[in-house]
């Protein structure tokens, strides 16, 4: 199966995870721990959970090179990102300050953290499985 489509599917299984994330940080952690704290429980929750799909993804891929894993991570970035901003935009009808306003840590916000985490969390994963081929001839073996 091709990497793109794996990515791919990793990343609608995040997005799920997130939206189950965002439901319960205000369904459950902001009347019980108020804004600050349910918003930054809320992002360590979301991170940790981005890189246990990363570390479960990992054998499903196999051993690849650290610029294909480094790839990965940027795509479901890239993913997120277009999600975002399109959703934002284009459904919600949110006006670019306040879609902006998401990308900085005021409040509590942990945000940029969780896409950071988003963007390390495959090539992260992957060197702790022993999953990252050395660059050079093994790379290119594999190819062949």
């Amino acid at each position: 199966m091709n990497a793109a489509f794996k990515a791919s599917g990793l990343w609608v299984a995040i997005l799920m995870l997130a939206m189950l994330n965002g439901m319960l940080r205000e369904k459950l952690l902001l009347p019980m721990f108020g804004d600050v704290a349910a918003l930054v429980s809320s992002g360590v929750l979301l991170s940790v959970g981005i890189l246990l799909v990363a570390w479960l993804a990992v054998p499903w891929f196999g051993a690849l090179p650290a610029r294909e894993w480094r790839l990965i991570g940027l795509f479901w970035l890239g993913l997120t990102l277009a999600f975002e901003f399109g959703f934002g935009r284009l459904v919600q009808h949110k006006a670019w300050a306040d879609l902006f306003s998401a990308y900085t840590f005021q409040g509590g916000n942990l945000w940029p953290l969780v896409l950071a985490v988003t963007l390390l969390a495959p090539w992260v994963a992957a060197r702790l499985r022993g999953r990252v081929q050395a660059s050079g001839a093994a790379g290119m073996e594999r190819r062949t």
